[in-house]
């Protein structure tokens, strides 16, 4: 970088722009150089000054310092006989000669050497080692604290740090209006910008947590699956999809709007092989994504499967996992979960097994431990830690059970006293794998359902949080927010929060004000207006009839003399007499009828006689078919005479 310095500047701004560019260009100060400064210059300046302004602060503390000496002088004159005062203030002179002295030297030494930046040292530094980074401290260093201070904050601090109930963020809470059924699913993306709830009344909700107000209202609701509960909803580790499993046999996934991407294909359910099927033949119970290959999910049935789908294959499963007793029977699986790397498969099922698979392994099971919980309950929730060692499982049988899957032979810590009514009560990790969380059932109007935190270590009750009059279904702690969200059993979402250890959610749509709703504006009264009330269609008053007649003799229109009626020979005289053409001598011959149609009886028979002589039309068509009459009367010649037609009577 080239440097130029203030004489090349001026050189240029004495020069100037050209007069003529500057017209051209529009503007007057085109064509001048950039101001240029010198960095080196601008260093050395700021040196001498932090120099100057160094050693006038320490001029003032000598001189403080000396009178503080003098003071303590002259109070020890009072005390001391002469001679010793005499002797003290030659020391004090020989010393201070010598601090004078030693200065001076270092203020020399400091001018010649040009590498030292800086005031020069104080007296008391000198024979000490020097500690450059003293020199950036202006002023005073406060008093140290006592030894016995330092221990209590730093036994604080370590208590903090060990217990993890003050990580809890819970100090704030918002409620979301889902419905007033049960809330049996949440959903949150991986950026923790939007919750997605879904509930027994078949409704799925989207909630924006940076669109909301204070209203707290969700933004789009929709009914993805028709007339079933929603059982499961949770979005891919993109955030770009969401897995909908509901009480049929078929899951879906949707996109962040609401429109479907797929729906899982139905098996068959005469194959008695539930591996030959393509898919699911019954009820869902669960389902959850792989956390590192996109588009592959899973799901678990009542047809005693759990299936691995791919998004861009709907028409089959990828694989199948059949859990069995330890007889090889058929059991159904009740939840199913991935662990955190997503190698492994587990699943427990309704005879109180807990069975682990190898993603690429659907024969046997890698674990499988029989009487995780008691049998004919079923488990609502089996998720690992996010070390991925330790899997909690919650039953129906009223307990909370932690496992080493490492020593997958007993559980490490088991809890009970926990009542669960649903089959979707699930438990999840802290974000720090300290705590483990899950909710608590409780009959209506029979007290409050609690959020329970356990500690992972020695897993003690450590906390609870009392919820609402009604069962805390689902909760669910995010990692990123570090916020948890609670569905109840009565239809209420809600989302714990701390001002200062959460991260946006919450905290986003707590501070806006809640819109006013813009009030239609009413008609006090109303008036009814008709268009030919309306001055631009108002037909105008007739001054006078002579005017108007005059007028109208000048319209084209209206003083046109009016058609005759239509004479001539055709039917009502529509055919004209008059014209040469050849197609008006056919029409004329055509349309030219002056019979009277008036009698249609006459009409017939006036063709009797023709159609008897020569008949041509009907008559031959039934020569040789028209059958005999065989039981005709014979009747009389009187009466032959009387029916004798008209025609025969006026030839005789």
């Amino acid at each position: 970088m080239e440097r130029s310095g203030p004489s090349e500047a001026t050189g240029s701004d004495a020069s100037g722009p050209d007069p003529q560019l500057a017209v051209t260009m529009g503007f007057t100060g085109f064509g001048k150089k950039a101001r240029t400064f010198d960095l080196e210059a601008m260093f050395e300046q700021t040196r001498r000054t932090a120099v100057e302004r160094s050693r006038k602060t320490l001029e003032a503390r000598e001189k403080e310092e000396e009178m503080s000496r003098e003071k303590e002088l002259r109070q020890n004159e009072d005390i001391e006989p002469t001679s010793s005062r005499s002797n003290v203030v030659r020391d004090c002179s020989k010393s201070s000669s010598r601090d004078t002295s030693s200065s001076e030297s270092e203020e020399s030494s400091d001018s010649s050497d040009d590498e030292l930046i800086g005031p020069p040292l104080p007296p008391k530094m000198v024979g000490k080692p020097v500690n450059f980074m003293d020199e950036d401290i202006l002023g005073a260093l406060p008093p140290p604290l006592n030894e016995e201070e330092e221990a209590e904050e730093e036994e604080e601090e370590e208590e903090e740090e060990e217990n993890p109930v003050h990580k809890i963020p819970d100090s704030h809470e918002i409620t979301l209006k889902h419905g007033t059924k049960t809330v049996s699913a949440l959903g949150l993306d991986p950026s923790g910008a939007r919750l997605v709830t879904g509930g027994y009344d078949y409704d799925v909700k989207f909630w924006d947590f940076a669109g909301m107000d204070a209203s707290f209202k969700a933004f789009r609701s929709l009914q993805p699956c028709e007339c079933h509960q929603i059982k499961s909803l949770q979005y891919s580790n993109t955030g770009d999809m969401i897995l909908v499993v509901s009480g049929s046999s078929q899951a879906k996934v949707i996109d962040r709007d609401g429109f479907e991407v797929m729906e899982c294909i139905k098996g068959d359910q005469y194959i008695v092989d539930m591996a030959n099927t393509k898919g699911h033949t019954a009820m869902l119970h669960t389902g959850s994504w792989h956390p590192k290959i996109k588009g592959e999910f899973m799901t678990c049935s009542n047809d005693a499967t759990v299936r691995t789908w791919e998004v861009e294959n709907p028409k089959k499963q990828k694989s199948v996992f059949k859990p069995r007793t330890m007889q090889g029977k058929k059991v159904i699986p009740t939840t199913c979960t991935y662990s955190r790397d997503g190698n492994l498969i587990a699943a427990a099922c309704q005879n109180g097994s807990i069975q682990i698979w190898d993603r690429n392994l659907t024969v046997h099971p890698k674990f499988h431990y029989k009487q995780a919980h008691d049998s004919g309950t079923d488990t609502s929730c089996v998720t690992f830690s996010y070390d991925g060692n330790v899997l909690a499982s919650r039953g129906g049988d009223d307990s909370l059970k932690l496992w080493d899957i490492r020593q997958f032979n007993k559980p490490l810590f088991s809890a009970s006293g926990l009542p669960t009514m649903f089959p979707m009560t699930d438990c999840c990790f802290s974000p720090d794998d300290k705590l483990i969380v899950t909710g608590t059932s409780v009959q209506r109007g029979c007290g409050s359902g609690k959020l329970v935190f356990f500690e992972r270590r020695t897993f003690q009750r450590v906390y609870e949080i009392d919820i609402t009059d009604a069962s805390v279904v689902r909760c669910l702690w995010h990692p990123k927010l570090n916020q948890i969200m609670v569905g109840t059993g009565n239809g209420l979402a809600k989302v714990y929060y701390d001002p200062n250890k959460s991260q946006r959610g919450a905290k986003l749509c707590v501070v806006k004000t809640q819109r006013k709703a813009k009030q239609a504006e009413t008609l006090t009264q109303d008036y009814i207006i008709t268009p030919h009330a309306l001055p631009m269609f108002r037909e105008p008053r007739q001054r006078s009839t002579r005017k108007q007649l005059e007028k109208d003799r000048l319209d084209p229109l209206k003083s046109h003399k009016p058609e005759p009626p239509v004479a001539g020979p055709g039917r009502g005289g529509r055919v004209g007499t008059h014209g040469g053409t050849l197609s008006s001598y056919i029409v004329k011959n055509i349309a030219l009828d002056k019979t009277d149609d008036s009698n249609p009886r006459e009409a017939i028979l006036r063709h009797a006689k023709a159609a008897e002589d020569n008949p041509y039309w009907v008559s031959p068509a039934y020569s040789k078919t028209q059958p005999k009459t065989m039981f005709a009367q014979v009747e009389s010649d009187d009466e032959e005479a009387k029916n004798e037609p008209e025609w025969k009577k006026r030839k005789i």
